[in-house]
């Protein structure tokens, strides 16, 4: 089964803009575009408020590894397998992605923090979860399994 959206036509901008609105809809008081050296924005980056205090996300989206998806799927035609089309089909997969967790947020089921967690910068700029993944002992404890 070929990868989600890899036959998106909508450009990566448009998405990004939708992507934006969502990211409003959640309550994020700014949004702000990361790009490459190329101009190809790579994150976007945010702020919602947290117990009155705004609390900064940053949301990465790679082509590069959708790239090297629709490079190896067989049934991904050639046309399709180029730097732009990786980038159109890594937004279009974020903005799926960010739909979802909009949609758990407005049911109350979680909250906007809850949701973007792993993505909250640190005092030193790394993401949490990039935090975590190189402080493993602050989940493992003594008595893990």
């Amino acid at each position: 089964m070929p990868l989600l959206n890899y036959t998106t036509q909508i450009d990566a901008f448009k998405t990004i803009s939708e992507i934006q609105k969502l990211l409003a809809k959640a309550g994020a008081s700014a949004v702000m575009n990361e790009m490459d050296t190329n101009g190809n924005i790579v994150a976007l980056s945010f702020k919602i408020k947290l117990n009155e205090h705004d609390i900064a996300f940053r949301l990465p989206t790679d082509w590069r590894p959708v790239m090297t998806v629709l490079e190896n799927d067989p049934k991904v035609p050639r046309g399709l397998r180029t730097q732009e089309q990786a980038l159109r089909v890594a937004w279009r997969i974020t903005l799926r992605w960010i739909e979802a967790q909009v949609a758990f947020i407005e049911t109350m089921m979680v909250t906007t923090a809850q949701v973007f967690l792993p993505y909250a910068v640190t005092a030193n700029g790394q993401t949490l979860y990039e935090y975590i993944g190189q402080n493993t002992q602050l989940l493992l404890g003594e008595g893990s399994i």
